[in-house]
């Protein structure tokens, strides 16, 4: 399934034998293998749909059950050791809707250590999942929150700095959706049949089935595999009974970006971005996804129709994160009779963003290496303190030529710009991850409202987990006006300093 975009092994040898050895490196790291999977994917299993997950009522809160343990899962080669959220890999769908009060029971089965964060939601620091936030084995959490934001695709999945690409490389990682009281007519939206999850990632499996965790001595961007699952499904497919499908495109890989498509060229509608549904429809041939974003696009089908959701060279086609691969992702089969589906409205909603006018103060970050402004990540320092109330702006400037994507927790933010260009439409809407591209400077405008602790800190942070692992992350804190950071913030046993 992989083709060598150049002999390697022959060009590794001559340069080995001349003695170059620095020289060596340069070739190892421009050398990647390419991986093109166009053609090759049999879409020989049904795709695999996370069961919505249960939960219960208890004094006014709805209570979910959440049971992080090991397991085995199927990828193509026999039996491969894996983690899940109860289950053998992966999470369920998790559904709140806006307003309600809900509680995590998070119950950690694992022989290690971890956290479950809750990628995209507004709620207050303590009940963030982040680094501070450790549940050790056989220990239980329990945040409790009330949603507040509008409906959105979310995901949860591990955060425990410098093991974070692994664990949800292992499979700890699920979809949390938010519903408003009153949802948007005119999107599809029956649960798995015409609105279907569609989780992203890749795999490098060794011969005897299990994952090679390994990304290697020379991938600064960390590991790609040649085996693409979606929902954890290997060649999957898709039956489609419905005239128009929603597919909810999330890219939970540790590295690896997409630039999905359909394999006939024919256009799709996206109708939603990381926080939630756009102001209007917007028609694309393909959607860019960096590791950590989603996007909800709404596909139109004729009877009898077979297309393939594919992914192409990214527009940066940086070879050592995988953006020159060429994937076959998942094949969508129509029936010969398909249930007609009411047109897409024209206006989808009116996104609550940020207003960039409002901005009092402007924050710059420099991406490289595995630092941010020269500094990597450290537990025991707060790099930013915001101001309950606050809106600000945030330049973002990818220094290094890397693979970045730049995450905030707890906001949605607002693009303003790129490189001082307007966002595109795909990028218009409410976000909390964007891509970075080499030497590109994006500004985000990020409003910082509701929640506020002078001991529990956020998490600011390249999604390119590898890098987040290795120290490109920061953290900051939002106090009350007048108020400063707690001397004893984070966990117990943390101590910070700003």
């Amino acid at each position: 399934m992989r083709r060598l975009a150049k002999p390697l092994a022959v060009v590794l040898a001559v340069v080995l034998a001349a003695g170059v050895g620095f020289v060596a490196w340069i070739v190892v790291a421009t050398l990647r293998v390419t991986v093109d999977t166009v053609g090759e994917v049999e879409f020989d299993t049904p795709l695999a749909i996370p069961p919505l997950a249960g939960s219960r009522l208890v004094d006014g809160e709805r209570v979910f059950d959440l049971d992080l343990d090991e397991g085995v899962s199927d990828f193509g080669r026999g039996r491969t050791p894996t983690w899940g959220v109860n289950g053998d890999y992966l999470g369920p769908t998790i559904r709140v809707t806006r307003g309600e009060r809900v509680r995590m029971r998070v119950r950690n089965d694992l022989p290690e250590t971890t956290t479950l964060h809750w990628h995209g939601m507004h709620l207050p620091a303590e009940a963030d999942g982040g680094p501070h936030q450790v549940v050790e084995p056989g220990a239980v959490w329990e945040p409790g929150w009330t949603v507040d934001q509008p409906a959105a695709t979310l995901w949860y999945h591990p955060h425990l700095h410098g093991a974070t690409a692994a664990h949800v490389y292992r499979g700890l990682a699920g979809l949390l959706l938010v519903d408003d009281p009153v949802p948007a007519t005119g999107l599809p939206a029956t649960y798995g049949v015409d609105d279907v999850p569609v989780i992203l990632q890749d795999k490098k499996l060794q011969d005897d089935g299990t994952l090679d965790e390994d990304p290697g001595s020379f991938q600064s961007a960390g590991l790609t595999g040649d085996t693409i699952v979606v929902n954890g499904t290997v060649g999957p497919y898709l039956d489609v009974t419905t005239e128009l499908v929603r597919l909810r495109l999330l890219n939970a890989s540790s590295t690896r970006p997409y630039a999905v498509a359909l394999s006939s060229g024919d256009s799709f509608t996206m109708v939603a971005s990381d926080g939630g549904l756009l102001t209007a429809p917007v028609e694309l041939d393909r959607i860019q996804l960096s590791p950590g974003e989603r996007a909800e696009i709404v596909v139109r089908l004729e009877p009898g129709e077979i297309a393939t959701l594919r992914s192409g060279p990214s527009d940066t086609g940086d070879r050592m994160a995988g953006g020159a691969d060429r994937l076959d992702l998942l094949q969508l089969r129509a029936g010969d009779r398909l249930t007609p589906s009411v047109p897409l409205p024209a206006r989808l909603a009116d996104p609550e963003l940020p207003d960039p006018g409002a901005a009092t103060r402007t924050r710059t970050f420099e991406l490289s290496g595995y630092a941010i402004n020269d500094r990597p990540m450290d537990l025991g320092r707060i790099d930013d303190v915001v101001t309950l109330g606050d809106t600000e702006i945030w330049e973002i400037t990818n220094a290094d030529g890397g693979s970045h994507s730049f995450h905030v927790h707890d906001v949605q933010f607002r693009v303003v710009d790129v490189d001082g260009t307007p966002p595109p439409p795909e990028l218009a809407g409410r976000k909390d991850t964007v891509w970075v591209r080499p030497d590109e400077t994006v500004r985000i405008a990020l409003s910082f409202t509701d929640h506020a602790s002078a001991r529990w800190p956020y998490m600011y942070h390249c999604h390119t987990l590898r890098h987040e692992d290795n120290g490109m992350m920061g953290q900051f804190v939002v106090v009350r006006p007048g108020e400063e950071p707690a001397s004893d913030v984070g966990a117990p046993g943390g101590h910070a300093h700003h």
